[in-house]
């Protein structure tokens, strides 16, 4: 298991200019290697809750801790501090469209000069666990909407990072593909255990995961 357990404790945060706090005092602790699903209507904050673990976005008060380490609060300190615990993927993928889908995933290794034989055998491996071992030589704008979907959760835990936050993954892909690449999904936490966040407007791939987050009510599942 790669995850470590996470704790929010009462978050402040308010965007310049809003009358009303985001997060009045929100706090949410999920077990090492967890799967939690984070739901709620538009705008009650799902988004800004995963950029404020990712270290992304500030807030003004409270805390958030994965295993014993702080997220921290200069923009230097919490780049670091993604680079080292976070793997984040998004609705769209955002792949760098030059590069094939094996050079997507060394990129991280590459811009810091560490990309050894064991990081090219796990990123081998980390194809062959999402069926994209034969692919690997495509670029994106020859890939289906599903394979890029399946790139960028690879992506995201090329690091093997404590957390895996996802914020609506499979949002733009039709519900057949949906349901396969969350399947996959699915299979890649089993197999690596990343205490991961899901952010979804989907009931039904909520109701798959381990624990249900709803942000808006008093009540965590």
């Amino acid at each position: 298991m790669i995850g470590q357990r996470l704790s929010i404790l009462d978050l402040h945060k308010t965007y310049p200019g809003s009358e009303h706090p985001v997060f009045d005092g929100y706090s949410l602790e999920v077990e090492a290697g967890c799967l939690c699903a984070i739901v709620g209507v538009s705008g009650v904050g799902k988004t800004t809750l995963l950029n404020c673990v990712a270290g992304l976005d500030r807030w003004e008060g409270g805390t958030i801790r994965i295993g014993a380490t702080l997220v921290p609060e200069g923009a230097e300190a919490r780049s670091l501090f993604r680079r080292e615990h976070v793997g984040l993927a998004f609705q769209q993928p955002h792949l760098l469209p030059e590069f094939t889908v094996r050079e997507n995933l060394e990129m991280p290794f590459r811009i810091e000069g560490t990309l050894t034989a064991d990081r090219e055998a796990w990123i081998q491996n980390l194809l062959e666990m999402v069926g994209l071992a034969d692919l690997a030589h495509r670029l994106p704008n020859q890939l289906s909407g599903g394979q890029a979907a399946r790139v960028g959760l690879a992506r995201a835990l090329v690091r093997k990072p404590a957390l895996w936050l996802l914020d609506e993954p499979t949002g733009n892909l039709d519900p057949a593909t949906a349901d396969e690449a969350f399947s996959l999904l699915l299979k890649l936490h089993a197999e690596l255990r990343p205490t991961t966040l899901l952010v979804t407007h989907n009931p039904e791939l909520a109701g798959r995961c381990e624990r249900v987050a709803r942000l808006g009510l008093k009540s965590v599942s």
